[in-house]
């Protein structure tokens, strides 16, 4: 029988093994993060999205041949499925980005004949369809809310490169699409967090691929999990300025609330994605002129780090990074999904090629020996 000090460690699983898995792995106390072998800071000085999409589908970086045959297949799937978009058109234009991403993704299922498939071949056509579509969706969302059209996929274009475009009715400079392209491969997978747990277990079930890639929509979109930079770009905007930054965190500390994008479940050190997006805040700051969001954000980190020793995670620098490209802050979720898509589907491939159902046991702490009593009696 575990004890109350066991179940109390265990509580919100943390530090339980739940899956074995050679995708990624987080070293919580020494701050790196891989994707099958490959160090995030690497990845994100090197690599693009696209072949970071391979190498956590495939186990290894590819070839030249192999990346353009995926990009292509990629781009061939960027445009989704009319039928889906008209329905999208009938949303109350109120309605939540990820609400509508995690409705819509679930519809795609429709129009993938073999989208049932758990075997290696069609399970990765899903995954591309998934991956093509997604951005699509998120950015079209957008549009339709504010009575625009959705901007059609431009085939030429990245998936970083497209979606700012679809987003926004204009390409991105090369500056801003190379950041936006890092931010994706910095997203794309952080080992067994909540929504690719989701997905897993979904998955374990041989559910299909959409149905699991929706739950983890569904996972994603909880305010302790995804929402967290929308959050830190809302807690900037209420401090106002510089000038009340200080204060803020002092009342914040003093009242025990959170200060949102600081801190993480597993990271006892700076996240190593928080490296990067610190220093796209600041790019992002110098070329809009617009350093006050920065300025906050590096005061907030150097007060907390100096009262706490506590470290800024992924979402914290992000927020200001995606509000100076003028992105809408409740889209920042489902950017975060356009990413982790890659890394959903590679556990899901990954958990199909060995599966068994994952089935845990809870421990029982309720009542026992109770009898029933007729209702009259009660």
């Amino acid at each position: 029988m575990s004890t109350a000090t066991e179940s109390s460690a265990a509580a919100g699983l943390r530090g339980v093994v739940a899956a074995q898995s050679a995708i990624g792995d987080v070293n919580g106390e020494e701050g790196k993060l891989i994707y099958q072998g490959y160090d995030i800071h690497d990845l994100a000085e090197h690599s693009t999205f696209e072949e970071v999409v391979f190498l956590l589908w495939n186990g290894r970086l590819p070839k030249q041949a192999e990346l353009e045959e995926l990009t292509s297949k990629l781009r061939a799937n960027y445009e989704a499925p009319k039928e889906v978009l008209d329905l999208m058109k009938q949303y109350p234009k109120d309605a939540d980005p990820m609400d509508v991403l995690r409705t819509a993704v679930s519809s795609l299922d429709f129009y993938d004949k073999a989208g049932h498939g758990t075997d290696r071949e069609n399970a990765l056509n899903s995954a591309i369809k998934l991956t093509g579509q997604i951005g699509t969706i998120a950015a079209a969302w957008d549009r339709i809310r504010n009575g625009k059209d959705p901007v059609a996929p431009d085939t030429s274009l990245t998936i970083a490169e497209n979606f700012l475009y679809m987003l926004r009715g204009e390409k991105p400079d090369a500056d801003e699409a190379r950041m936006f392209d890092i931010a994706l491969i910095l997203h794309a997978d952080h080992e067994l967090n909540a929504s690719t747990f989701t997905t897993r277990v979904v998955a374990g079930t041989l559910a299909d691929m959409y149905g699991a890639v929706t739950a983890g929509i569904a996972a994603l979109a909880g305010p302790l999990h995804g929402g967290a930079n929308t959050n830190v770009m809302k807690m900037l905007i209420k401090i106002g300025d510089i000038d009340g930054v200080d204060a803020f965190v002092d009342n914040a500390l003093e009242t025990k609330q959170k200060i949102m994008g600081i801190g993480h479940a597993v990271y006892k050190t700076e996240d190593p994605r928080a490296t990067w997006l610190r220093k796209f805040s600041k790019q992002m700051a110098e070329k809009k002129g617009e350093s006050k969001w920065f300025d906050m954000s590096q005061r907030i980190e150097s007060l907390m780090h100096e009262k706490k020793g506590m470290y800024p995670n992924v979402d914290f620098y992000s927020a200001s990074t995606y509000y100076l490209m003028g992105i809408a802050l409740d889209m920042y979720t489902p950017i975060f999904a356009v990413s982790r898509i890659s890394g959903w589907t590679g556990h899901i491939l990954e958990q199909y090629g060995n599966n068994k159902l994952i089935r845990p046991r809870a421990e029982y702490i309720g009542a026992r020996d109770q009898k029933y009593v007729p209702i009259r009696e009660r």
